[in-house]
């Protein structure tokens, strides 16, 4: 049996944790919290790679900056619809 954490499963939970806030301020907090860890990871790997792949992926990385640049300024009812959205994604992706 494998009991290995999926990242799947984690993202899920975390986006469970915003729908399931009941406090409008938390709930931000988390959303930008998420925004915050997105963008850390970005960053890191786009240090990570070399000039080649940083041209060919430099397309898919702005758009991800862009993205989260979206997210930004979020309420917690448009985090809550955001995090669902999400769930059902990973959801109906789930093999």
């Amino acid at each position: 049996m494998d009991n290995s954490v999926k990242t799947d499963d984690v993202i899920f939970n975390f986006f469970k944790q915003i729908c399931d806030e009941n406090n409008d301020q938390k709930c931000v907090e988390l959303g930008n919290s998420w925004v915050s860890a997105m963008e850390k990871n970005l960053n890191n790997m786009e240090v990570n790679l070399d000039e080649k792949d940083k041209i060919k992926h430099k397309e898919d990385i702005k758009n991800n900056r862009n993205h989260l640049n979206s997210l930004k300024g979020k309420s917690s009812s448009e985090w809550r619809e955001y995090a669902t959205k999400c769930m059902v994604e990973i959801i109906n992706n789930k093999v």
